[in-house]
């Protein structure tokens, strides 16, 4: 088989009611590109991984990528863009809220865009969210924008495009995906964002609360900064 243009990078957890829709929605979103699908089921406890697995005939460019112990979204991210085969990567959460139409427009984006453009990410526009969830969302990504100055109004959103090469040079750590346009910048590449839609989660539960995050988010952005703080540009890099 040719190596495909795009692969699409799904982190599924428990999402035995969404994830079956949600792949049929990537394949009809892509259809006639040249695209993979990559699924990483981060070693789910319910019929996920089954649910899956039996899409196969019916999506024929779906791949199934599996971890054996529970190991976060960042990590099945990350195993999700060394599995793939393509330059451009896509990756949205498996939870169904963000909308697989809105893709192909943020891959597109990224193909068009200067060489050094290294990710794209979407900003969710009337947010399918609790008023709570909405609210520390905002104080989040308000405080982040503000101390690491990435231009990012909504860091959380999780469909984003970006290059795979560009991705794999940034140091891996849990909750990585919250701040990788800040990764991006720390390593010379540039960003951009585009309005997306959101939809309301009508399968499953979330598998994170504004506590859990808030308790992780103190750290990472401190470390963050730290990163930042440590990068030091060589500007062009030459051979010979």
């Amino acid at each position: 088989m040719s190596a495909p243009d795009i692969s699409v990078v799904v982190p599924v957890y428990n999402e035995e009611g969404a994830a079956p829709a949600l792949a049929r929605e990537i394949a009809a979103a892509f259809v006639g590109a040249n695209a993979e699908i990559v699924f990483v089921d981060d070693a789910s406890r319910d019929a996920t991984r089954a649910a899956l697995t039996a899409l196969a005939a019916e999506i024929p460019a779906l791949r199934l990528v599996t971890h054996a112990r529970n190991a976060g979204q960042s990590r099945a991210i990350r195993t999700g863009v060394l599995a793939a085969r393509a330059p451009i990567v896509v990756m949205l959460d498996g939870d169904g809220q963000n909308d697989p139409a809105d893709a192909p427009a943020l891959a597109a984006a990224l193909a068009a865009g200067p060489p050094r453009l290294g990710l794209v990410g979407g900003e969710r526009q009337k947010r399918q969210d609790t008023a709570a969830k909405r609210w520390a969302s905002k104080i989040a990504n308000g405080v982040r924008r503000r101390l690491l100055d990435d231009g990012a109004a909504d860091t959380g959103c999780g469909l984003k495009a970006f290059r795979r090469e560009a991705f794999l040079a940034l140091p891996y750590f849990d909750h990585m995906h919250r701040y990788l346009p800040a990764l991006m910048q720390r390593e010379g590449w540039e960003v951009a964002f585009r309005p997306v839609s959101h939809r309301p989660r009508t399968t499953g539960a979330s598998k994170y609360t504004n506590l859990g995050r808030l308790a992780a988010a103190a750290s990472d952005l401190f470390g963050v900064m730290w990163l930042r703080s440590r990068a030091r540009d060589p500007g062009a890099i030459g051979e010979g």
